[in-house]
């Protein structure tokens, strides 16, 4: 059997190894069944040559013998070929457990018994999705509220999950899980991916657009005059698309450089503006960009919560316009 761990977070891919390493060995003796390889230790001879040896040797006092192979996309051509032909006919008594830090399109991914994808999707549901999964592969009896504070914690930095459930099951085992449990092991915010805030303000949600925007700036990740430059981008893009003749997807991601969800929404964006509004959005953006250049103050920094009250009053006034701009019940 083989099993190809893979993504593009090289934490998560770990993880999920690690995990995959001890289902695999379950209660035998790592010292007898267990041999360890990284392609990313060079040495004298070929990696790939041990690995293969190691695979076709039959188990001995055990029942099963289980080969990892980590950091897999280090190998060369000729190594992951040999690997994956051997995969394409296994040996009885003995696992294969890779990991690839990068796409599915690495030969050991396509020749696996099983691929595990670390993969998670950008979007609110597919992390929460995630952070749901996570506590059940660790059998911990979180509530809904709980599992909805880590989700919002943690935001885009979803490699941190699976650390924190291991970290639950050690204090807590399975005993039913609450906010006050689960509070002191977040840490600081994670960030948030920058569409969650254009996608509220293509809702013309100026709550939603003013949550997003202080748990930008809550996370350390990005700083006021990063999320102006970040909406300004947003907004000279679909001004593009108004003042030329792109009237399709396509020919819109193929004239700005953008992925084809990105290109849909700043088409459907620019026709539901019209010229007035996306004058009037970049106006704001405009000044709002001086007026954290020291064109204006609201205060220092708060004392007991660190944030910058300018930057913050700044960020929130200029999302809500925005918001409201482009709402379309406009």
């Amino acid at each position: 059997m083989s099993v190809v761990v893979v993504g593009s977070d090289a934490t998560m891919v770990n993880d999920a190894l690690r995990n995959e390493v001890a289902a695999a060995l379950d209660n035998l003796d790592p010292s007898v069944a267990l041999q360890d390889f990284s392609a990313a230790e060079a040495g004298e001879d070929p990696l790939w040559i041990r690995v293969l040896e190691a695979l076709n040797t039959p188990p001995f006092l055990v029942e099963r013998r289980v080969v990892v192979l980590r950091d897999a996309q280090a190998l060369g051509a000729e190594g992951s070929e040999k690997i994956a032909a051997w995969m394409r006919d296994e040996a009885p008594g003995v696992v294969f457990v890779a990991a690839v830090v990068g796409t599915k399109a690495h030969r050991l991914v396509k020749a696996a018994t099983r691929v595990v994808d670390v993969n998670v999707g950008s979007g609110v549901k597919a992390r929460s999705a995630f952070v749901e999964s996570k506590f059940a592969e660790y059998s911990l009896g979180a509530d809904a509220a709980t599992l909805h504070l880590v989700t919002e914690r943690v935001g885009d930095d979803v490699a941190r999950v699976d650390s924190l459930a291991r970290l639950l099951r050690t204090i807590y085992g399975s005993a039913p899980l609450q906010r006050q449990h689960v509070e002191p092991y977040l840490g600081d915010a994670g960030t948030v991916p920058p569409w969650d805030l254009t996608d509220a303000l293509e809702r013309g949600d100026a709550s939603g657009a003013i949550t997003v925007a202080r748990r930008m700036l809550d996370s350390r990740d990005r700083a006021a005059l990063q999320i102006i430059f970040q909406l300004q981008r947003y907004v000279l893009n679909i001004a593009r698309v108004q003042g030329s003749p792109w009237r399709t997807p396509d020919e819109v991601a193929q004239g700005l450089s953008l992925n084809p969800v990105a290109a849909r929404k700043t088409l459907q964006m620019a026709e539901r503006l019209g010229p007035e509004r996306v004058a009037d959005a970049v106006h704001l953006i405009a000044q709002a960009d001086l007026d954290l250049k020291g064109a204006l103050t609201y205060g220092s920094r708060d004392l007991t919560t660190d944030v910058d009250v300018t930057e913050l009053t700044v960020i929130e006034v200029l999302v809500a316009r925005l918001a409201r701009l482009c709402s379309p019940r406009r």
